[in-house]
């Protein structure tokens, strides 16, 4: 299962408080959220922390956790989305339900490129990166190196 990711902007929709302010509330740690590129991504569940929804882990033991961004270009909308398929049936399989990795994929038609963002504990994120990268260098048919443009 993967955890949505929302803006800074549908936060502070969501919750009703300007972008500032959210923006303030993630440089100060009161919100956790992750930068990614030159934006900011907040989980569900950081979320419903800060809103009270959902009790705030304070006291857990040290864990760690990776963020990891996979840009592929030169790929076409059916190698993303088998790409993609692939990567989040990994994500949600055989991993630990507690601290489940969160995935989000992003394609870009123009360009040919899709983005992999991947958060999660350090051993689970290897593990996936290590299945992006057998895929990715395979001559296995999953992903079609021509793109044609139009």
């Amino acid at each position: 299962m993967t955890e949505d990711m929302y803006s800074v902007e549908q936060v502070a929709d969501r919750i009703g408080l300007h972008v500032r302010t959210v923006r303030s509330y993630i440089r100060s740690g009161r919100l956790r959220a992750v930068r990614i590129g030159k934006q900011y991504r907040i989980a569900a569940s950081d979320l419903d922390a800060l809103t009270g929804q959902a009790p705030a882990t304070t006291s857990v033991a040290r864990q760690a956790e990776v963020s990891s961004i996979v840009q592929i270009d030169g790929v076409d909308r059916a190698a993303a989305d088998r790409l993609g398929t692939l990567v989040l049936t990994s994500a949600n399989t055989g991993h630990d339900q507690a601290n489940p990795l969160r995935v989000q994929t992003v394609y870009d038609e123009q360009r040919h490129r899709m983005k992999i963002i991947i958060l999660g504990d350090p051993a689970a994120t290897a593990e996936l990166l290590h299945l992006l990268d057998a895929v990715l260098n395979a001559d296995n048919g999953l992903l079609d190196r021509e793109v044609h443009h139009a």
